[in-house]
């Protein structure tokens, strides 16, 4: 069998792996980590779960392909359930926003804040669906690597007016200031700041009408083990604990993996899960670096960092919902500090995780399991997170505990953290940047990390900084973008 070698585990580098075993490669998986997912890890602490990454499940037909590959059934290996309230929005001012279910739901909430925006979202959704048409449905699955499929498709991208940003989209459609906080915030899922942006991302709001948001019964660890036993049962070698220092290039062309043992793993097939501009900057000489990949990881521009800190706590909080978007006082400020003047402001906005509400399994008995994401700078900014972790930790438990966690600096338990720090050691993220480049229009399409490497062959890019980008399903169809490249092995 010709050989394939996949760098990193996370769940572009699992897709890649099913996708090529499919096409029968050989295939095995190498990752410093010591259990697979990538971001998608999973903590235990005292009795209570937590999903250490993502958290939201939207497509999930995308996971189902990969078990349909080999004739299997995605529900014998893990239950998927939809949520009937995606998110609960609340605002500084106590006012809170229900969003998800049937499209009627969604139009009475916005009734309760400005009954003008129930048409206003209509107009908004159409726009949205003609978007997610060409960017989703026509695009997010296709290769960018040749100029001319970028030329081919600008003509959709004028008509689209990909120039304009998310928050641009949303607020020419909506007037009142919490619907067009509400509906600009699917950016920052995937790292892009709403203001900044191009409106190709309004696609996700979409995306998420269409199919739904859900979740994996156990966590996204329970999908993790449910991907890890279809590669075991398809014959995939995974190898945990191993970080990949070099790519092996010979003659501008990847002949394999080198470990930082000094142990060579010769492949027919490189695969790089790694971070797109760690594999730019650490892995690859710079001799077989070509021109453009030198310039893309010169002048790139990086999404935010995450403070997330994981709790439980030693009672319930029946009223809170599953997601929750915790927005404080300031957006645009906020954001701005945060994006473009890198400093770690003394306000935040949050996404609160409560899976206990609809998986009692994460928590003890009585209790509940939490985490909570703050976007902050990525560490271009400076900050001293030694100091600041601990001071950040003790704001968010006293935001929370005045507002929709009463009492919580009390029954909090089992809690930690984790911040931009942690990101570059554990995941090589290039300034512990949360999802690798930002989305922005220049750093989309072709102008983003090619799937198939620049310049050196035989070596192909999955993962968050490359075509389509980050979230679930942009990794996910980066694995689908480099099948449509890969020949069968013969």
């Amino acid at each position: 069998m010709k050989k394939a070698v996949v760098i990193g585990a996370g769940y572009g580098g699992i897709a890649a792996s099913l996708r090529l075993r499919a096409k029968g490669y050989d295939v095995e998986v190498i990752d410093q980590c010591s259990a697979i997912g990538g971001r998608a890890q999973v903590y235990q602490v005292d009795g209570f779960k937590y999903d250490a990454g993502p958290t939201v499940l939207t497509a999930p037909f995308l996971f189902e392909e990969l078990f349909n590959l080999f004739d299997k059934n995605i529900k014998d290996y893990v239950d998927i359930v939809p949520l009937k309230t995606w998110y609960q929005f609340y605002f500084p001012d106590g006012k809170v926003f229900n969003y998800g279910g049937s499209l009627d739901s969604t139009l009475r909430e916005i009734e309760k804040f400005e009954p003008r925006d129930k048409q206003n979202y209509l107009q908004l959704l159409e726009k949205s669906k003609a978007i997610f048409k060409i960017g989703f449905e026509d695009l997010a699955d296709q290769a960018f690597h040749n100029f001319s499929k970028m030329v081919a498709v600008l003509p959709e991208l004028i008509r689209l007016n990909s120039v304009q940003t998310v928050w641009g989209l949303v607020s020419s459609h909506l007037k009142s200031p919490y619907m067009q906080q509400a509906f600009s915030i699917q950016s920052l899922l995937v790292g892009g700041n709403p203001f900044d942006t191009t409106s190709i991302y309004s696609l996700i709001h979409y995306l998420e009408r269409e199919w739904g948001v859900h979740f994996a019964m156990g966590g996204t660890g329970s999908l993790t083990k449910a991907l890890e036993t279809l590669m075991h049962e398809e014959g995939i070698k995974v190898t945990l604990d191993e970080p990949v220092q070099k790519v092996h290039i010979n003659n501008r062309k990847a002949v394999g993996v080198i470990l930082k043992s000094g142990e060579i793993k010769p492949a027919d097939i490189v695969i790089s899960n790694a971070d797109a501009a760690y594999l730019y900057s650490s892995m690859i000489e710079k001799k077989d670096k070509s021109f453009s990949a030198r310039v893309k990881t010169k002048y790139a521009q990086f999404s935010m960092g995450l403070y997330v800190l994981y709790f439980g706590t030693t009672k319930q909080y029946t009223e809170v919902e599953h997601h929750t978007i915790w927005l404080g006082k300031r957006y645009q400020e906020l954001l701005d500090d945060i994006f473009h003047k890198q400093i770690l402001a003394d306000d935040f906005s949050l996404y609160l995780h409560r899976p206990s509400a609809t998986d009692p399994s994460f928590a003890p008995e009585g209790c509940d399991s939490f985490y909570v994401l703050a976007p902050v700078p990525n560490l271009q900014g400076k900050v001293d997170w030694e100091l600041e972790g601990p001071l950040l930790r003790n704001k968010i438990v006293k935001a929370l505990s005045d507002t929709i966690l009463p009492n919580l600096e009390n029954t909090i338990t089992a809690d930690f953290f984790k911040t931009p720090k942690d990101f570059e050691q554990d995941y090589s993220s290039v300034h512990g940047a949360g999802f690798s480049i930002s989305p922005l229009l220049t750093q989309s399409a072709w102008f983003r990390y090619h799937n198939k490497a620049e310049g050196i062959k035989n070596l192909y890019l999955v993962g968050a900084g490359t075509h389509p980008g980050a979230g679930l399903p942009g990794v996910i169809c980066s694995a689908k973008v480099i099948d449509d490249l890969i020949p069968k092995a013969s």
